[in-house]
């Protein structure tokens, strides 16, 4: 152990406080999104590149899909933005993982490969130039 690494915690309930933080950051984030309804003018700055270009950036309705999520409207939350739906699924199984992982003392690491980073990226991108289309306005928040 090199002297200037930090100990790793012992106790399951100190391993267990990083990611009960993140946690409770999270949940107050949509607590407040769910209580703050993004669909009302005013509550929320609108996008810069939207203002300025009038084309949706691809996390454009992402705090109306999660208002949707908090209502438990998952239809709407996929019609305002189904990436973001896909990365709340997403952080949810990470963290799961990550408390299992907390809980027995191991380290997780999460090292995704160029293929998915590229692969994801690509997604987006393609999400993104499809919801700005003429025929893509389906996919507009």
């Amino acid at each position: 152990m090199n002297a200037d690494s930090p100990p790793v915690p012992r106790g399951t309930a100190a391993r267990l406080a990083v990611p009960a933080g993140v946690l409770a950051a999270v949940v107050a984030a949509f607590a407040y999104v769910g209580a703050v309804d993004p669909n009302e003018p005013g509550h929320y700055p609108a996008c810069p590149l939207l203002r300025l270009t009038g084309l949706y950036c691809p996390g454009c309705g992402g705090l109306r899909s999660a208002h949707a999520v908090v209502h438990g409207d998952l239809p709407a939350a996929l019609q305002a933005n189904a990436p973001a739906v896909l990365g709340y699924a997403a952080f949810a199984v990470l963290w799961t993982v990550w408390v299992v992982h907390a809980a027995r003392g191991k380290r997780l690491r999460i090292d995704p490969g160029p293929v998915l980073l590229w692969s994801v990226g690509a997604l987006l991108l393609v999400f993104t130039v499809v919801r700005n289309l003429p025929f893509g306005g389906w996919l507009h928040p």
